[in-house]
C-alpha cells in the first residue's frame, strides 16, 4: 500500500487503484479507506471550493453503561451552569475564568471559539433549547463582529467589560494609541484563531440558520498569513536556516509573521493547519514539512552540514525512518521523518507532544475526527498519548490519579502553569546524547513543564480513546479529592500528593469538558458537526494518507 500511495502522481494513475480493488478482494479496511480517500481527491474540487463535508464515516462509540451515562450527564448539567455566571453581561463575551481569586474579565479567540462548542454541546445534550442556544451564539457573534480585528482574526486579549483590545490580562494600556510593535497589542495567534474558527465551523453545521453570520466572520479570515512560503529544500531547513513550509506561531499587525514556527506538529496548533488547509489557504506542504518528532539531519545533499542538531530533545536517538509521500493535491514528493519515541522498557511507540500536556495531544480530536480518520496515524497516536500519560503518572510518579495538562496551579493564587508528562524521572544527558548515553524523556522539550498537578479536563479528553479508564479516573478524582467538585463541576487543578486544590474555573477547560461529554454521550456529535463542513475534507484526506511509525 505504501508503494501504491507513493506512486500516485496524476489522475490517470487512479486506474492502478481500480485494479487493486478488482484484483485484491482481501485488501484491508484501512487500505480501502486510503484508496477511497485518494479517489475522492481526484474527483473532488479543491478544499477551498468544496461545498460538501467529508463522506468517510465516523466510528460509533461503544455503548456506555446507564449508570455511567447518568453520572456523566450530571457532570454535564453542573458544568453547563458555569456559563451563566461566566459570560460578561456587558459584552456577552466569555470571561477567561473565575474562582477564589476573583473574575478574569478578559478573553481570547480560543475562549470564544470553545464557548461556541459548549453552547452547541449543551443543545445536543438537551440542556438548553435550540432557540436559547441560537440566541446565545448570535448575541456573542454579533458582539465579535464589532470587535477590533485584523483581516477577520481576533487579537490576543480583549477586556470583556468593554470589548477593547488589551496587551495582557490586567493591563489597562490603550492599544489603539500604540505604534506597531511585537507585543500582544498587535499579535494575532495562529492556534487561538484556529480554535475560534473551529467554533464557527461547528456552529455553521449544528445551526445552519446562523450560517450567514458565521460566513460573514469566516469569510474575512485568510490563514495563509501564518504560512511560511519561503524557499524549501530537501533538508530540514533552507540555506538561511529556516524550517520553511511550516506554520508561523502568529502575526504582528503592521509588522509581519512572528519569528517562530509551530514546527512540532503533534500539538494543539495543528487545529489551525487543519482549517487553513481546509479553506484552501495553506498548501499540503504545511502537513509534510511540519515535524512529527524533531528530525535527525536529512540524508540528502549536504543536509548534515546545515540541519539543526536536535540531540537535546527528550528522546534521542529515536526509532523511525524517512518516508516519501506524494501530496494528494500537488503530487509533490516530500521526505518525511516518521520518527517516534518509545516508552522506556516497553514496546509502546508514540509521537510526543512538545511539553507533555494532554490537551496538546488530544484537544484537536474534540472536533476533528482523528480517531476515525487517522487510525494508522494521529488517531492512533491520540490513544498512545493517553496510555503514556496513565503509565507514567501511576507507575513512575505513583499518583493515584492521572491527567497532566496545562492548568491553574493547585492553590488559590489564580496562577496558570504548564504541566505534562515529560519523563523527568528517566535519564537525560542533554545535547549530544547518543546510543551509549541516550535521552529517555517523554516530551520533545525537556523541563518545559512540571509533573506535580493533575487537572480533571484531561480525563474528559481521554474519554474518546480510553473511555473506561477515563471514567474510572473521573470517579477516583471525585472520591479521593471531594473538594475538587463545586457548583459548576470540576475545579481546575489538584496536587495529587497533598490534595491542595485550585478553586478556579476556566472557560477553556470547562468547554473541553462539554465537548468531550457531547462526543461521549451523543455518539461523537461534536466531531460529526465538524465533519459535515467542507473544511473537514483536508483533515480526512491527509489523516487517511499518512502511516506513522508507531504501529
Amino acid at each position: 500500500m505504501k508503494c501504491l500511495r507513493h506512486a500516485i502522481q496524476n489522475k490517470e494513475q487512479a486506474d492502478v487503484i481500480r485494479q487493486v480493488l478488482v484484483h485484491r478482494p482481501a485488501v484491508h479496511h484501512w487500505q480501502m479507506i486510503a484508496i477511497a480517500t485518494i479517489m475522492m481527491v481526484f474527483s473532488a474540487p479543491s478544499f477551498g471550493q468544496s461545498t460538501r463535508g467529508a463522506t468517510e464515516p465516523i466510528l460509533s462509540n461503544p455503548p456506555i453503561p446507564m449508570a455511567q451515562r447518568m453520572e456523566l450527564m450530571r457532570i454535564a448539567r453542573d458544568t453547563w451552569r458555569f456559563y451563566a455566571a461566566d459570560v460578561d453581561p456587558n459584552t456577552h463575551l466569555p470571561m477567561d475564568n473565575f474562582g477564589a481569586n476573583g473574575l478574569g474579565t478578559y478573553t481570547s479567540a480560543a475562549n470564544i471559539g470553545v464557548y461556541l462548542w459548549a453552547v452547541v454541546a449543551a443543545n445536543d445534550l438537551g440542556l438548553v433549547s435550540r432557540p436559547e442556544a441560537r440566541s446565545l451564539i448570535q448575541t456573542t457573534l454579533t458582539e465579535v463582529q464589532g470587535l477590533k480585528r485584523f483581516d477577520g482574526f481576533l487579537y490576543q486579549w480583549y477586556d470583556t467589560t468593554t470589548g477593547t483590545v488589551i496587551r495582557n490580562p490586567g493591563d489597562t494600556t490603550d492599544c489603539s494609541a500604540e505604534t506597531p510593535t511585537t507585543d500582544n497589542c498587535f499579535f494575532v495567534s495562529a492556534v487561538d484563531n484556529g480554535w475560534f474558527a473551529s467554533g464557527l465551523i461547528v456552529v455553521r453545521q449544528a445551526m445552519p440558520e446562523l450560517a450567514s453570520l458565521v460566513n460573514s466572520l469566516m469569510g474575512q479570515m485568510d490563514f495563509s498569513i501564518f504560512y511560511d512560503n519561503g524557499v524549501e529544500t530537501v533538508c530540514n531547513v533552507n540555506a538561511a536556516g529556516q524550517p520553511t513550509g511550516q506554520m508561523f506561531g502568529g502575526y504582528y499587525v503592521g509588522i509581519g509573521p512572528a519569528g517562530y514556527h509551530n514546527g512540532a506538529f503533534y500539538s494543539d496548533p495543528r487545529i489551525a493547519i487543519y482549517i487553513g488547509m481546509g479553506l484552501g489557504q495553506m498548501p499540503g506542504n504545511v502537513w509534510w514539512r511540519s515535524w512529527r518528532a524533531l528530525p535527525p539531519p536529512a540524508p540528502y545533499d549536504n543536509c548534515a552540514a546545515t540541519d539543526p542538531d536536535f540531540s537535546w530533545q527528550g528522546q534521542w536517538p529515536m526509532g523511525g525512518s524517512w518516508q516519501d509521500y506524494a501530496d494528494p493535491q500537488s503530487h509533490q514528493i516530500f521526505h518525511v521523518w516518521e520518527g517516534h519515541y518509545t516508552y522506556p522498557g516497553t514496546t509502546i511507540n508514540f509521537v510526543p507532544t512538545w511539553a507533555g500536556g494532554l490537551f496538546e495531544g488530544l484537544m484537536p480530536n474534540e472536533v476533528v475526527p482523528e480517531t476515525s480518520w487517522g487510525r494508522r496515524g494521529f488517531g492512533l497516536n491520540d490513544l498512545r498519548t493517553a496510555q503514556v500519560q496513565i503509565k507514567y503518572a501511576t507507575e513512575m510518579l505513583h499518583y493515584p490519579v492521572w491527567g497532566l495538562s496545562p492548568s491553574s496551579t493547585a492553590d488559590d493564587t489564580g496562577n496558570y502553569a504548564g504541566y505534562g508528562v515529560e519523563g523527568l524521572l528517566f535519564s537525560y544527558f542533554g545535547l549530544g546524547a547518543d546510543t551509549t548515553t541516550p535521552n529517555d524523556g517523554l516530551s520533545q522539550c525537556y523541563a518545559c513543564a512540571t509533573e506535580d498537578v493533575v487537572t480533571p479536563h484531561a480525563s474528559f479528553l481521554a474519554l474518546d480513546v480510553l473511555p473506561q479508564q477515563a471514567f474510572d479516573n473521573i470517579q477516583s478524582l471525585l472520591s479521593r479529592y471531594p473538594g475538587i467538585y463545586g457548583a459548576y463541576g470540576f475545579f481546575n487543578a489538584v496536587d495529587p500528593t497533598t490534595g491542595s486544590i485550585g478553586h478556579r474555573y476556566l472557560v477553556l477547560t470547562q468547554s473541553m469538558i462539554m465537548a468531550a461529554l457531547d462526543n461521549a454521550l451523543n455518539d461523537r456529535a461534536m466531531q460529526r458537526h465538524f465533519a459535515r463542513d467542507p473544511v473537514s475534507l483536508a483533515a480526512l484526506t491527509y489523516l487517511s494518507a499518512e502511516t506513522l511509525s508507531i504501529q
